[in-house]
């Protein structure tokens, strides 16, 4: 592919990136409605249009730190160039539909930044990688589900505290109704975080190509497109990965899940404020292991979150070597 693209090859990859977002959208959909699934609160059928809609309007809330960070953070803004970002999106979305298929809750996150390490390394070897945001995304795999964990555990802690005096009854009526609300931040902090991630391939993509001018920014059509691509992936659902999130981790109570969604949505509205591109999966999948070992460390079936733990292990050198193979595959065809 040449430096300079026509215009229907860059809408066409342009069309490629919404594919990728819409597929992160089906692929977390999970991530945003398993709890409330699991707990009996919403039906699945009502709960994606409640996730979809806090998804769309997440950009209202949230500045657009971690696109700045996916686009000029990851891998040196200079050698991006229409090959570098299609390898990029074909290795995400096939490690995507994988894991989809197999029901794995992988991260999409970490598959794209997986697709772009592997193209800009093909293109540029490793000195394509810009160090300082990889080792910050690189330490938020490890930090994000530990402080998901650590948050709903505590969570668990206050309100069995809190509603000592109350009747089971009671407690169950109060936090169906208090879910709604974790629910739907947990859903904001999802479309704020995921969505800003297809913002920066779209607008590195812009950049590479002199649409932007001097200085790298998102246009305001590239914020609308992602977001309103991700809701439509989230009202397809996801129901594989909602069956291990929300079933066959753990048991969850509504007090449980409304713990779990508020640990989760508070991690992920810290990381989106200082830029960081956390997975979403990553960090509910803490949350809900923390509720449940809070309970008792056997109400988690560990055998489930290992498995998970470990397509979170090979998930970006899965997904950089498919772009990288990708890259040479276009190098080779297409001169």
């Amino acid at each position: 592919m040449d430096a300079a693209l026509g215009l229907p090859v860059l809408v066409g990859l342009i069309a490629v990136a919404l594919l990728f977002d819409f597929l992160n959208g089906l692929h977390d959909a999970a991530n945003s409605i398993a709890t409330i699934v699991s707990t009996r609160v919403l039906r699945p059928q009502f709960a994606v249009f409640w996730a979809a809609f806090f998804n769309f309007v997440a950009f209202m809330v949230f500045g657009l730190h971690v696109a700045q960070t996916i686009g000029t953070g990851i891998i040196d803004p200079s050698i991006v160039d229409a090959q570098v970002i299609f390898a990029a999106l074909v290795g995400a979305i096939v490690w995507n539909l994988v894991t989809w298929a197999l029901g794995i809750p992988s991260s999409s996150s970490h598959a794209l930044i997986g697709g772009l390490i592997g193209g800009g390394m093909a293109k540029a070897g490793i000195s394509a990688a810009v160090w300082s945001g990889l080792t910050k995304t690189v330490l938020a795999i490890v930090l994000s589900p530990l402080v998901g964990f650590l948050l709903a555990m505590m969570l668990v802690a206050i309100v069995s505290w809190a509603s000592v005096r109350s009747t089971p009854f009671a407690v169950d009526r109060a936090f169906r109704i208090l879910q709604f609300a974790s629910a739907s931040l947990y859903s904001l902090g999802h479309g704020g975080n995921d969505a800003q991630k297809t913002m920066g391939i779209i607008a590195v993509l812009l950049y590479s190509q002199g649409q932007l001018g001097s200085e790298f920014s998102v246009p305001f059509w590239v914020v609308l497109s992602c977001q309103a691509a991700m809701a439509l992936g989230t009202l397809m659902g996801g129901w594989r990965i909602v069956r291990t999130m929300g079933l066959r981790i753990t048991k969850l109570t509504p007090m449980q899940g409304f713990c779990a969604e508020t640990g989760g949505a508070v991690t992920l509205f810290m990381a989106t404020f200082l830029g960081v591109p956390v997975s979403t999966t990553h960090t509910i999948t803490g949350a809900i292991v923390g509720v449940g070992a809070a309970r008792r460390v056997s109400a988690v079936r560990w055998n489930v979150a290992s498995s998970i733990v470990y397509a979170w292990v090979i998930t970006i050198p899965a997904s950089a070597i498919v772009a990288a193979l990708t890259w040479w595959a276009v190098k080779i065809f297409v001169r």
